[in-house]
């Protein structure tokens, strides 16, 4: 078996590699590179950063967005979220984004990784999970960048707070949300404690 099969051995498909980790399998990693590119047993999907790719029935899949993620950010935590997910709160946003946002601790910017757009975010606290209520304050938290109509869609989050767990929500509005995210949270649900005692 020749050095160049010993390095593609190692490739697993569907696995996103950064250059120093696939250098620990091979003495002249800049050639074996090229010739793992040439070969299709590699595709480059930012400086330093390789796919082996999984075949499908459909073709070659894309590397999984968190295991790209993962490589990139040399691990977590990291939170993927999309401003599409706001759309199934039914407060009004229906617009479609075409981004992943990447809420992290040690990134911030927008990457072309695999020929995808990443918005990486860095926060001081984020959920391992999305949840309803991180949602809702994100949304708030983002509302700026969404294109829709602020105040419209403030009245219809101010609407869905009466059947949301007000706990939790005040928790996450404290724990995640913006400066104005928090201000709203605690003016709005203030009101519905007061509505609700009425």
């Amino acid at each position: 078996m020749s050095k160049f099969d010993q390095f593609k051995a190692k490739l697993r498909p569907g696995q996103t590699y950064r250059r120093a980790e696939l250098a620990q399998w091979s003495t002249a990693v800049d050639r074996h590179l090229k010739e793992a590119l040439q070969a299709g047993a590699l595709t480059k999907l930012a400086g330093g950063l390789y796919y082996a790719p999984k075949e499908t029935a459909f073709g070659k899949a894309p590397p999984q967005d968190d295991t790209l993620v993962a490589t990139f950010l040399k691990g977590g935590p990291f939170l993927l979220a999309s401003p599409n997910a706001y759309n199934a709160l039914g407060v009004g946003t229906t617009q479609l984004h075409n981004k992943t946002v990447v809420y992290n601790h040690k990134r911030h910017g927008k990457f072309a990784l695999g020929g995808r757009t990443y918005d990486f975010r860095m926060k001081p606290a984020f959920p391992k999970k999305l949840s309803r209520e991180f949602l809702l304050v994100d949304l708030v938290s983002n509302l700026d960048q969404l294109g829709e109509d602020p105040r419209e869609v403030l009245e219809r989050v101010k609407d869905r707070l009466s059947s949301s767990d007000t706990a939790r929500l005040t928790k996450a509005a404290q724990t995640y949300g913006s400066e104005r995210a928090k201000k709203f949270f605690a003016r709005a649900l203030a009101e519905v404690g007061v509505q609700d005692a009425a």
